[in-house]
């Protein structure tokens, strides 16, 4: 079970710091801009400079803003995924009419309705992102099938016992580092170069999924 009191700041850092990581999608529309997510290993920072290998095997560059913020990615469990939680999950189709898990996010109060929704995403082809509340949760041999509920529909969505299951905690800039594990959605400027305000960083080895 995930305790949120361990992270005393984290009921004001977490929307700040990580909500653009979440309505990325939304944001671009709104400023029609696009958004580069970026997924990989910290190579270097210098300055306001961050370079990441990126999962593809290219080095990416990314301008990091004024008052860039940083925050943490930790391990959550199945015991989290239960009714009346806000998660938000990557998923692909599988036959029929449920969804197949290939993340999940357990998101903490401080962030319920954060980019409720369901949209598509890049983490596979065919990928989407449903951020939503647990209304049912049910146990069965592939692990746990969930469904969930957000403003204009319903998903049901089927959670792997080995799907990587993560929520958010505490970091600062000095995680940024050599060989730490990034995500960050970078908004794409005129001249093509990426600006971010924001990094979510695996703590402990932790690989970011989402």
């Amino acid at each position: 079970m995930i305790r949120y009191s361990h992270f005393p700041k984290l009921a004001f850092l977490v929307p700040a710091m990580l909500a653009g990581l979440i309505l990325g999608q939304q944001t671009s529309s709104a400023q029609a801009t696009e958004v580069v997510r970026v997924r990989g290993q910290v190579v270097s920072l210098n300055g306001p400079t961050l370079t990441i290998k990126s999962r593809a095997g290219e080095d990416v560059t990314v301008q990091l803003a004024d008052k860039w913020a940083v925050g943490g990615v930790v391990k959550a469990s199945m015991a989290d995924i239960k009714p009346g939680t806000f998660i938000g999950t990557a998923a692909v189709p599988q036959p029929g009419t449920s969804l197949r898990a290939l993340e999940v996010v357990v998101f903490p109060n401080a962030m319920r309705g954060t980019g409720e929704g369901s949209y598509a995403w890049d983490l596979k082809p065919e990928s989407s992102m449903t951020n939503a509340n647990i209304t049912n949760a049910v146990d069965n041999v592939d692990g746990r099938t969930v469904t969930l509920a957000y403003k204009g529909g319903t998903k049901s969505v089927v959670i792997g016992a080995n799907t990587p299951i993560v929520t958010f905690g505490a970091a600062d800039k000095s995680d940024i580092k050599p060989g730490a594990n990034v995500f960050l959605a970078a908004q794409k400027q005129a001249d093509g170069s990426l600006v971010a305000t924001r990094v979510a960083v695996g703590k402990d080895g932790l690989v970011p999924p989402m």
